[in-house]
């Protein structure tokens, strides 16, 4: 049954994180090869079978000597040794070192048994079959030790770490060809108005191009989701019903926009109507009618959770609520935007009984923040402008110019 609070009560923001993020469970853990691991979660710490380097070897082009051997070596002394072996980057099979000689070797080359250092080709005349060495060397030069890096039996990745380009060199270097990690939870955006229309084609009196589904696939897709994003439900219930119908098997998370204020054609709230969904007032602004339960039919229970469709209120409440359940929902360990404290550039009015997310320009040199545009939920620009989020909290009906406040950062 669907249930509606009193006008006058306001949930506030931690309690309606709490209860978003209790929809959602984690997804099944898969395994995948390397290059479909971009951006999800590892499910398992990944310990390296081998050690890195998995031998010692020749951190420059020149020469592997002993280093006993050019202990006299000096600019107007050179030192001339015999050339008894080239070793390039790959050969498996290398001849020990004998005193007196030198090696020719390259960068990355697996050292020969007996030598203890290489001399850049720098310090050398560069010759082929004897070679002048002008500068002594001392043991373990220019050299990278097996184990220096990583030694075998290390965990190199911990579960929940979020698989990123580094990672993913990790794990090839350790020899992984493919990675458990967690299934990306996938979501289903809807966008709901009978005034929607599709970008690049004419607007008639009364229609708007929709924005909210473009916008909220893609931070779906940043947070490591997957997203089917619907255009264009009208507001009619039997539309909505069968716009869901076909993905049902399929999908994690219903993510609608719009349709959930106290308002008529309120095609979300409508149709969810008799369903497992509370609609809210939350204490946060902007984003204060909100919407979360599971959606039920076709024999499928379905997580959803119904944003605004102000286009601020949309991905600020996607932001604050949605995005750290889904991060959790994908297995990383790391849900929630990075956080600063900033000083605030100028004097900001706020709502005493709201906590109010505003668009803000982050300077992280000087430590201040400057608002984008103003608090209206529908002043798209100053979001797309932004580089973080301001928060201010619930206490104060002014933030003045100076005081020190919270910033979500939203490109970390």
């Amino acid at each position: 049954m669907a249930h509606t609070t009193d006008p006058s009560a306001l949930l506030s923001v931690d309690e309606y994180r709490r209860r978003v993020a209790e929809l959602l469970v984690p997804t099944p853990t898969v395994n995948l090869p390397l290059d479909e691991c971009l951006g999800l979660a590892l499910a398992e710490g990944l310990t390296a079978p081998i050690s890195l380097p998995p031998f010692d070897n020749s951190a420059m082009d020149g020469y592997a000597v002993r280093s006993a051997d050019l202990a006299e070596a000096a600019p107007d002394r050179p030192v001339t040794l015999p050339v008894t072996a080239d070793i390039p980057a790959g050969r498996v099979h290398v001849d020990e070192l004998a005193a007196g000689t030198a090696h020719r070797i390259m960068t990355g080359a697996q050292l020969p048994p007996g030598a203890d250092a290489t001399v850049p080709v720098e310090r050398t005349d560069g010759g082929t079959e004897r070679v002048r060495i002008h500068a002594t060397v001392a043991a373990g030069a220019n050299v990278r030790g097996s184990g220096e890096d990583v030694t075998a039996g290390q965990t190199v990745l911990d579960a929940g770490c979020t698989l990123g380009a580094a990672q993913l060199g990790m794990a090839s270097a350790v020899g992984s060809a493919e990675l458990p990690v967690h299934r990306p939870p996938r979501v289903l955006v809807l966008s709901t108005g009978s005034e929607l229309v599709r970008p690049g084609t004419p607007l008639r009196d009364g229609e708007i191009y929709e924005s909210n589904g473009t916008m909220l696939a893609a931070a779906v897709r940043q947070c490591g989701g997957t997203a089917e994003l619907l255009h264009f439900v009208p507001d009619d219930v039997a539309a909505f019903h069968s716009a869901l119908e076909p993905y049902l098997e399929e999908t994690d998370l219903i993510l609608t926009s719009g349709g959930v204020s106290a308002g008529a054609y309120e095609v979300v709230k409508d149709a969810l109507e008799g369903d497992e969904v509370r609609f809210e007032k939350v204490a946060v602004q902007p984003g204060m009618p909100q919407g979360a339960g599971h959606y039920t039919a076709g024999g499928r229970r379905v997580p959803v959770i119904t944003l605004p469709g102000n286009p601020v209120s949309s991905i600020v409440s996607f932001e604050v609520f949605v995005r750290p359940a889904l991060r959790r929902a994908g297995g990383h360990s790391t849900v929630e935007r990075p956080r600063r404290r900033a000083t605030l550039s100028e004097t900001l009015r706020s709502s005493p009984s709201k906590r109010q997310y505003r668009r803000g320009l982050f300077d992280p040199e000087s430590d201040t923040v400057t608002a984008q545009g103003g608090p209206g939920s529908h002043l798209l620009s100053g979001m797309a402008a932004a580089n973080c989020l301001i928060q201010l909290p619930e206490e104060s009906s002014e933030a003045p110019e100076g005081i020190t406040v919270d910033v979500w950062l939203l490109d970390g």
